[in-house]
């Protein structure tokens, strides 16, 4: 039987890079055969808090039933963010924001980086309709830092802590397009059935509208499956 999340025949991919990091970024349009169907799914799963990061909830999904969304892209994937080998599966998630700007802990209001590994990537898949959302990338502005390795993590912390103490903690809010800690450099529109991926180790963080009003309902609310590779 075909997975729901089996990658489209009909995908269109493409390959673009962005900032001055020249960062690689894969999209993929019309991912999905059947989005709807995938939709449905996910609406079924139980959702639960998981980890202090994510501003919503979230649902595990398996290697068996996850993979097949990126399978037959892997060698993509490895040419594209120059990995020695092919990624494999690392961890996956239903993800469901619920909390509302005015909530948000101080370290919800920036940019993340999902770890300091060039060998981790992130894909992400759009499940709702979120146009004037999506996904955006930042730009460190005492460092200049687009990425974190490990190279960079002390100068970074020491940059944040210092313009914090400076400039004082981020408002409560989704973060937008500049902040007195960082600059947008590209934003990715929340197009349904839309998947990108990306290294996990870049500035990043969900684009969400001023007037975002949280929906708890998977399939009413901002949903996206969050699969994470490594290689």
């Amino acid at each position: 039987m075909t997975s729901p999340l089996a990658l489209s025949p009909g995908a269109a991919i493409a390959v673009s890079h962005f900032g001055n990091e020249a960062q690689p970024l894969v999209c993929v349009d019309q991912a999905l055969a059947d989005v709807q169907l995938v939709r449905t799914i996910a609406a079924r799963h139980s959702f639960q808090p998981i980890g202090p990061f994510y501003p919503g909830l979230r649902a595990v999904v398996s290697e068996q039933i996850a993979m097949p969304l990126v399978q037959p892209l892997l060698p993509a994937l490895q040419q594209a963010f120059a990995l020695e080998r092919e990624p494999a599966y690392f961890e996956c998630y239903l993800s469901l924001v619920t909390r509302a700007p005015a909530d948000l802990d101080p370290i919800q209001r920036l940019p993340h980086f999902d770890g300091v590994e060039r060998e981790r990537i992130a894909v992400l898949l759009y499940l709702s309709h979120d146009p004037q959302g999506g996904t955006a990338f930042y730009r460190q502005h005492g460092t200049g830092f687009e990425s974190v390795d490990a190279t960079r993590f002390e100068q970074y912390r020491a940059e944040l802590d210092a313009a914090t103490r400076a400039s004082g903690l981020p408002p409560a809010r989704y973060i937008g397009d500049d902040s007195p800690l960082f600059e947008r450099v590209l934003k990715v529109d929340g197009q349904l059935n839309r998947m990108v991926a990306y290294h996990g180790n870049s500035l990043h963080c969900a684009a969400l509208p001023e007037d975002f009003v949280p929906v708890a309902d998977p399939m009413q609310g901002r949903l996206t499956l969050n699969l994470f590779l490594r290689a």
